[in-house]
């Protein structure tokens, strides 16, 4: 029996490793804080209007970055405990989870689109959605593997290895040129293996041509989907998708006169459902957007409904997010008998919300596999002048990364040839 020596073997993954972090480490520094982060926002984000002299609270209709006594706290805490002592019945609530989409079709039936006013701040807050130059992503793209092959084979045959960081503080080692052959050979496999299987195959489907894609989920009557396309339409690469259940709002959207089949990709679809295909394949969207929508979920389906659009981001898509937060006025405001479970109400007309916490959102997101970017509480006041009424308004938004898997897998198959040793 031949014996084999993993020890050369082992060396080389370890550099091959380190070559492909500093590559990939590289491509973030360049590309990530554009798109994904939040480097291009003001020094001050989710506006920089603050109340300093309470004698002036009427002379603007919204104050940002409200801080809460410990008072005013409290009180909200006791009114959320008195309006949730009293539940709905039972029957009562699987009657509003099995017609949901009855009552919001009952709901853009009547207002149409009315009733929500176009979503102008999203581009403010979240500027990931208009695409970065995509030659220079690609470039990018192209140059993080290239410059690791290059870089390792440069490297190995003169046999020493190049200077760089080491993220995990492996020793720097070197491998004979055979040996690095052959593990070249496993990254070969791994990314021909990819492309295989991956989402973008030959097949046609909505924007089955463009370079940078979008998905709005609960789209509405589209009050951020022609804000989003009239900012895309000098990009033609793009393309917008956007999906919502209620069948009277996709059909809202498809008559408004901004509406571009060639760019956007109305459709019905509920987001609960797990099985239900998507228009696209898997892994090909950059950006989703999920604002004011997963608060009309029941809590128990929210982490499936997570887990699911996380499934369809690329490595390093991102997921934007904004909804109610914990005491926001519209949860104050409930009277007895609304409350479904903790923190999750039904309005009037039958339509259901829920009231998130900063750390709610971070456990869902995270357990789907994504990486926080960005998660904060926004305490607003919003005022009105004619009535002298003041009234808290609290929202979380958020942002989140699909991790780039090449690096993982890179690692994963590494580490495990180096477990045989």
């Amino acid at each position: 029996m031949v014996s084999c020596n993993w020890e050369p073997i082992g060396k080389v993954l370890i550099t091959m490793n380190v070559i492909w972090r500093n590559s990939v480490s590289c491509l973030r520094i360049k590309k990530v804080p554009h798109r994904y982060q939040s480097g291009n926002h003001p020094m001050v984000p989710l506006g920089s209007r603050i109340l300093t002299d309470p004698a002036k609270v009427f002379e603007h209709n919204m104050w940002d970055h409200m801080q809460w006594s410990e008072e005013e706290e409290a009180a909200a805490g006791k009114k959320v405990e008195e309006n949730s002592a009293v539940r709905v019945l039972l029957e009562e609530q699987v009657k509003y989870e099995n017609e949901a989409s009855k009552y919001w079709n009952t709901f853009y039936k009547i207002h149409k689109n009315k009733f929500f006013k176009d979503r102008n701040w999203l581009l403010r807050e979240f500027p990931e959605i208009i695409p970065v130059d995509q030659k220079t992503e690609q470039k990018l793209q192209e140059l993080s593997w290239d410059h690791a092959k290059t870089s390792a084979a440069d490297g190995f045959s003169r046999r020493h290895c190049p200077t760089m960081p080491e993220e995990n503080n492996h020793k720097k080692s070197c491998g004979s040129s055979r040996s690095q052959s052959k593990v070249g050979s496993h990254f070969s496999n791994l990314e021909s293996k990819e492309n295989r299987k991956g989402p973008l195959k030959t097949e046609l489907f909505p924007g089955s041509n463009a370079t940078f894609r979008i998905l709005e989920v609960g789209c509405g009557a589209g009050n951020s989907v022609f804000p989003i396309l009239n900012t895309l339409q000098n990009v033609p690469e793009s393309f917008l998708y956007c999906c919502d259940f209620a069948s009277r709002a996709v059909e809202l959207v498809k008559l408004h006169s901004s509406y571009r089949a060639a760019q956007c990709c109305a459709f019905v679809h509920d987001i609960c459902d797990e099985g239900l295909p998507y228009p696209f394949p898997d892994g090909i969207l950059d950006v989703i957007l999920l604002v004011f929508v997963l608060s009309s979920i029941h809590p128990d389906r929210m982490q499936g409904v997570v887990n699911r659009l996380s499934n369809l981001l690329k490595p390093g898509g991102v997921l934007l997010f904004r909804d109610y937060g914990r005491y926001d006025k519209t949860q104050l405001r409930f009277k007895r008998g609304h409350c479904l479970s903790e923190n999750f109400y039904v309005r009037g007309d039958g339509t259901r919300v829920y009231f998130f916490t900063k750390g709610e959102v971070h456990n869902m997101f995270c357990k789907a596999g994504l990486d926080e970017k960005q998660n904060l509480v926004d305490r607003r006041l919003q005022v009105n002048r004619k009535k002298q009424v003041k009234m808290h308004r609290v929202w979380v938004q958020g942002k989140f990364q699909k991790p780039l898997h090449l690096t993982q897998k890179t690692s994963k198959l590494g580490f495990s040839l180096l477990s045989h040793g």
